[in-house]
């Protein structure tokens, strides 16, 4: 009889990337805080925002899509975020893909949606610390100061040439959150890590 066929360990995209992550706190003194969040479910719902799906969605969910441009709602361990009149991206902890999209198709009912499962598309990159603003602004073109980017707030931009989307601290003192394509990601890492240099002790 053949041996069974042990399956492949998952493998996050920067997972080679990890202790240089992880030592930019030590050598810049707690200035910046880099680290993956790996495997965040990541669903793309597109639908009427006005229509009835919209308010079952929310519902079933916990959380009303947002509708106003570039705004973040979150409720639990749920993430909503703006990306279009009609478009969100919903962000879920590692492990809860198949059940999220089944929830908003359900829930969604016979509406003319969208319900995409795009989380092998991106993955995450956390950028913390009291320099992280400053960072980011390095290769962003976007007013990263906290009255024009606070909490609550997400965008599509660019960073260092990487299309990205860029989500706002949950909280004072809480890191950005880079969402950036996996095929990206080593390019952007060692961008940051490279830009990371002008606050090493």
């Amino acid at each position: 009889m053949a041996d069974a066929v042990r399956p492949v360990p998952r493998r996050s995209p920067l997972a080679h990337a990890a202790d240089r992550l992880a030592a930019v706190s030590r050598d810049t003194g707690g200035a910046l805080h880099l680290a993956e969040l790996p495997f965040l479910a990541q669903i793309g719902v597109r639908l009427d925002p006005k229509g009835a799906a919209a308010d079952a969605v929310g519902l079933v969910l916990g959380l009303q899509l947002p509708v106003e441009p570039h705004t973040v709602v979150r409720a639990g361990n749920l993430t909503a975020l703006w990306l279009g009149p009609d478009e969100w991206l919903v962000l879920g902890p590692p492990g809860s893909r198949q059940d999220l999209e089944s929830r908003i198709r359900e829930a969604a009912g016979d509406a003319f949606v969208s319900v995409t499962d795009v989380s092998a598309q991106r993955t995450t990159l956390l950028v913390g610390g009291p320099r992280a603003r400053d960072l980011l602004a390095h290769g962003c073109a976007l007013d990263l100061h906290p009255r024009a980017f606070s909490t609550g707030r997400c965008a599509q931009t660019t960073l260092a040439r990487a299309q990205v989307v860029l989500v706002a601290p949950e909280e004072p003192g809480a890191g950005f959150q880079v969402l950036v394509r996996s095929s990206f990601a080593g390019y952007l890492t060692d961008w940051l890590l490279d830009a990371a240099t002008e606050w090493r002790a």
